[in-house]
C-alpha cells in the first residue's frame, strides 16, 4: 500500500522532471505540461504525485465549503467550480454511488445515513486521499462534507502539510435550524431520473394547493409515476443530523477561524452568490 508520503507528500522522480522543466526550455516544459497534467488544463484524470500539483505562485487552492445540511451548498459548489475551474469533491456523492453499487463500504454507508448518523472517518478518508491525486485537483480542489470533526480537519491538515500545502479559505454558509427543517422536510425526488420538487418552494403539478403531500398526489411531472423522499430528509432523521452537525462539525469553525469567511445563505440565492464570490482567492 502506498505510504502517506506517497499520498500527499513530493516524488523524487517528479522533482527531478521539475528541475528539468526549469532549465530545459518551453519545449521540454509544454511536453512535460502535457504529459504529467502540470496546466491548468489536463488530459485526464489519472494519479498525480504531490510534487506535481504545485502551481506557479503557490500551492493548490484547498477550499472547504462547510454548512448544514440544506445549507445550499450543492445549489452554489457548481458555480464555485464555473469561477476556480478546480472540482468539487463531494463525499456524499462518493459514498452514495458506494451505495447504489452494493458494496460492502456501501451497505456500512447505507445504514449510517439513513439512520441520520456521520459514516465513520477510515471509509471517508480512504475516499479523499485517492481522489486529490487525481490530475484534475492540479490547482485545487472544494472540498464539501469533509471534514466532519475536529479529528478529521487535523488529518486532513498532516496530509497537506506533507506537501507545504494547507486550508487557504473555509467557506461557511449559515442557516437557522428552522430554516433547514422547511427546506429539507418539503423535499421530494423523482428516484429514475433525479429531478427534485419541493412541496413549498417547487411544488409537481400534481399536488393541489393547501393540500398535504402524499405518494398519491406527488408525482413526477414529466412521467407521472410517484414521487418519494429520502430516508434522511424526514424531521426526525434530520433532528438526529443537525444535532451531530452542531456537536462535532461546527468546532471546525474554531480550528480554522483565521481561514473562516461567514455567509448569510438565507437569503436571495444571488446575494449568497455575491458573499461567496468576494471569499473566494483568486483563480490560477
Amino acid at each position: 500500500l502506498p505510504s502517506r508520503k506517497m499520498m500527499c507528500g513530493g516524488s523524487p522522480r517528479l522533482l527531478l522532471l521539475a528541475v528539468l522543466v526549469a532549465v530545459g526550455g518551453p519545449v521540454l516544459s509544454a511536453a512535460l505540461n502535457f504529459r504529467f497534467g502540470l496546466g491548468r488544463r489536463v488530459a485526464s484524470r489519472t494519479n498525480l504525485s504531490a510534487s506535481a500539483v504545485s502551481t506557479e505562485g503557490g500551492g493548490r487552492a484547498v477550499i472547504i465549503l462547510f454548512g448544514p445540511p440544506g445549507s445550499g451548498k450543492g445549489t452554489h459548489a457548481p458555480r464555485i467550480v464555473d469561477e476556480l475551474g478546480t472540482p468539487q469533491l463531494s463525499t456524499g456523492d462518493m459514498l452514495r454511488a458506494a451505495v447504489a453499487a452494493g458494496t460492502e463500504v456501501g451497505k456500512q454507508a447505507k445504514e449510517i445515513m439513513e439512520s441520520g448518523g456521520l459514516v465513520s472517518d477510515d471509509i471517508v478518508v480512504g475516499i479523499i486521499k485517492e481522489r486529490i491525486r487525481e490530475t484534475d485537483c492540479v490547482n485545487g480542489f472544494i472540498l464539501d462534507g469533509f471534514p466532519r470533526t475536529v479529528d478529521q480537519a487535523k488529518m486532513l491538515d498532516s496530509c497537506l502539510a506533507e506537501s507545504s500545502e494547507r486550508v487557504g479559505t473555509v467557506i461557511a454558509l449559515e442557516v437557522p435550524d428552522q430554516v433547514l427543517t422547511e427546506r429539507i422536510c418539503g423535499r421530494w425526488i423523482h428516484k429514475a431520473s433525479g429531478r427534485s420538487y419541493h412541496v413549498k418552494f417547487a411544488p409537481p403539478k400534481s399536488l393541489p394547493a393547501d393540500t398535504a403531500p402524499t405518494t398519491d398526489n406527488m408525482l413526477d411531472d414529466v412521467t407521472g409515476e410517484p414521487l418519494m423522499q429520502r430516508a434522511d430528509d424526514t424531521e426526525e432523521a434530520l433532528k438526529t443530523r443537525l444535532e451531530g452537525y452542531h456537536a462535532q462539525t461546527v468546532p471546525i469553525l474554531e480550528h480554522y477561524a483565521d481561514i473562516v469567511r461567514k455567509v448569510n445563505a438565507n437569503q436571495d440565492m444571488e446575494a449568497v452568490w455575491g458573499e461567496i464570490a468576494a471569499a473566494l482567492p483568486a483563480a490560477k
